[in-house]
């Protein structure tokens, strides 16, 4: 049984401004990854890297569940480097002004094989950063590529 990763960051945000950051690829650009595959439709596979330009790490991910405002799901695999896909779920509440959002990664286990990068610590480590000094900040402040860079 998968021990998954959970991470809840609550957001001062709409939940409908939290659902486009999370679809919408040229917001995903500011804040995450810059996808420029992603489609926000069941069974599209989208690729990406880490920022910067090592390119160490391809990952590809396919949209499995779509649930307006309230759920996105995709695979997450590195197929460079394993057969193994987890999953992926963001999930969304709304709570008057603010929105919960819940990161659950399930089967992480799956790429304890390769690595201290792949590890349980790191993944937590990484969603945390992600979504509490990424995500957040971008929509609680409005920052844009242009604050971001300066």
């Amino acid at each position: 049984m998968s021990n998954p990763i959970i991470v809840e960051h609550k957001v001062n945000a709409p939940i409908d401004k939290v659902w486009q950051a999370l679809t919408d690829k040229n917001e995903m650009r500011i804040w995450y990854f810059d996808i420029e595959d992603f489609e926000l439709k069941i069974g599209a596979i989208f690729n990406f890297y880490e920022p910067g330009d090592e390119k160490k790490y391809h990952h590809q991910a396919e949209v499995v569940e779509i649930i307006p405002n309230k759920k996105l799901k995709h695979t997450w695999t590195y197929p460079e480097f394993s057969d193994q896909k987890t999953i992926l779920t963001w999930e969304l509440q709304a709570d008057a002004d603010h929105t919960l959002i819940k990161l659950i990664h399930d089967d992480i286990d799956y790429f304890g094989d390769l690595g201290e990068n792949f590890s349980r610590n790191a993944f937590t480590e990484g969603w945390n950063g992600i979504i509490g000094q990424s995500l957040k900040p971008y929509l609680e402040n409005g920052i844009n590529e242009n604050s971001k860079n300066s």
